[in-house]
């Protein structure tokens, strides 16, 4: 059995068909409302530049936001992992 829906997502005032799962519905049209929102204030901002060019700068402005957060994300495993280690350091010495 097929558990995925079909919806049409705008995206720059193109449509696109996709099949999806239904609990990621949501998630996909937000995701394209996000973007069309940013493309949106590009072309207030900049009225001689084409869509192509506002669609590359939200993408690049979306994913310098998710590397930033990844980088966050890797900070906090580096430091939980040296925690655990002066944790373990701190036992073996408090043993002695």
């Amino acid at each position: 059995m097929d558990d995925k829906l079909s919806i049409r997502v705008n995206v720059a005032d193109r449509y696109y068909p996709l099949k999806v799962e239904g609990e990621n519905e949501e998630r996909i049209r937000k995701a394209a409302r996000l973007i069309n929102e940013k493309v949106l204030q590009y072309k207030q901002r900049y009225v001689d530049k084409d869509t192509q060019d506002f669609l590359a700068m939200a993408a690049l402005q979306y994913v310098i936001r998710l590397m930033e957060i990844e980088e966050r994300e890797e900070d906090r495993s580096v430091e939980e992992g040296l925690r655990e280690l002066t944790e373990k350091i701190n036992l073996c010495l408090s043993k002695k």
